[in-house]
């Protein structure tokens, strides 16, 4: 697999210099100064692609393309957003930049309530507390109907937290869901937002009436509006799948598992429409075999994801060390580099360690973290490419 890293652009702390340093191939990047619905120009996309390649590697995969909200509820102005976006994938195609991972998650994108989560061995790492997010739902959001949305277990934790929460907890919480796991990308929300709840509340005003059935046929209609455009230029479209793997907010979401994963496959069955695996998003569900699905779905996936989970017996789960959770990262990297070989690979959200937490790095993308599990991850790459060739020297 190809080594990349995502990268934040030119006012990233890593930079350029650094990742050719450790080994990097390929940079996972995007256009983040231009708004969410605008077109990328050639100009703008080339003068990205020749700084990185003016440090010795190339733009591997757009990470992201946004898709807007009104694409995803289906608004009165999607097909021009739509139009928008087959010109930015046109020209994207036109500078060589061929694989475009993209997300279908209504209103929030990855979801986190603890950025600096405390381990033994004095790193930290990202967490989600089931009762914690259900707190935020119930009692912050107060979003009508919440508390029949959450299990009897849960709702007791959050009766437990209730007693002892205070203002600065919840002003935490609020900026760990809200704005540090979406402000740094091209989402909804950004640093510095006054009032981030009323905006989060007339955000899921929009998906008022959208279902599961709903949302699944705006984005077949969606990816068949630009199928044309990826056929005529080679681009791959790779949707990450949903992060947590389950409803939220009264929200639907459609890429959390097998059945999900074989329906949007098989509403479009074009090569061009494919999967990022993230095995991390995948292994927070508890009812995900992470390895069975990356056999079962190698063929179609285009871009890969390598962290890994742990699941608790409350439904919390946890970012794990690369080689341990319960997404079995040795696993996928024997099923990727037999069945399609040569995929962009980049090592997910890390630990923060050796002073990772003072540099003010974005939540999840430290970097001695990432450095640690990149050589981890080269280390497992390298005997996988072992095992392969004595396999072959040994069937001649």
């Amino acid at each position: 697999m190809e080594k990349t890293w995502r990268w934040f652009g030119p006012n990233d702390k890593i930079t350029l210099d650094m990742l050719r340093q450790i080994g990097v191939e390929g940079i996972v990047t995007a256009l983040h100064h231009v708004p969410n619905g605008e077109i990328w120009t050639l100009e703008e996309i080339e003068k990205l692609r020749d700084m990185i390649e003016a440090h010795g590697m190339r733009w591997s995969v757009v990470e992201s393309l946004p898709v807007c909200e009104a694409v995803k509820y289906g608004g009165p102005d999607r097909d021009g957003l739509i139009e928008k976006y087959k010109v930015s994938l046109a020209n994207l195609g036109k500078a060589g930049v061929k694989t475009v991972c993209y997300n279908f998650m209504p209103v929030l994108d990855w979801a986190r309530t603890d950025l600096d989560y405390p381990n033994g061995d004095g790193t930290t790492n990202l967490y989600f507390s089931r009762a914690e997010f259900a707190y935020f739902d119930i009692h912050i959001l107060k979003r009508e109907g919440a508390d029949k949305d959450w299990d009897d277990a849960t709702l007791v934790r959050v009766a437990e937290l209730a007693k002892d929460m205070t203002p600065e907890r919840e002003a935490k919480l609020v900026e760990n869901i809200v704005i540090k796991t979406q402000g740094f990308v091209n989402g909804n929300f950004s640093e510095g937002e006054l009032n981030p709840v009323e905006k989060f509340r007339e955000l899921l005003k929009l998906y008022d009436g959208v279902d599961k059935e709903q949302l699944r046929a705006n984005m077949k209609y969606f990816l068949e509006a630009i199928m044309p455009v990826c056929r005529e230029y080679g681009i791959n479209m790779c949707v990450h799948p949903d992060d947590p793997p389950m409803a939220v907010f009264g929200l639907p979401r459609i890429v959390t598992c097998d059945e999900d994963i074989e329906w949007f496959l098989n509403a479009v069955p074009d090569e061009h429409n494919g999967l990022t695996f993230c095995a991390g998003s995948l292994s927070a569900g508890a009812h995900n075999d992470v390895p069975a699905l990356a056999l079962k779905y190698a063929p179609r996936t285009w871009f890969v994801h390598l962290r890994s989970c742990d699941v608790l017996p409350n439904g919390d789960f946890k970012e794990a060390h690369h080689l341990a959770g319960r997404a079995d990262i040795i696993s996928l990297v024997r099923t990727f580099e037999r069945v399609k070989p040569g995929l962009p690979m980049r090592v997910d959200h890390a630990m923060q360690m050796l002073g990772d937490e003072k540099m003010g790095y974005n939540a999840g993308y430290s970097f001695h973290g990432r450095m640690l599990a990149l050589g981890q991850v080269e280390g497992v790459m390298a005997t996988v490419a072992r095992e392969i060739s004595e396999e072959k020297m040994q069937n001649a």
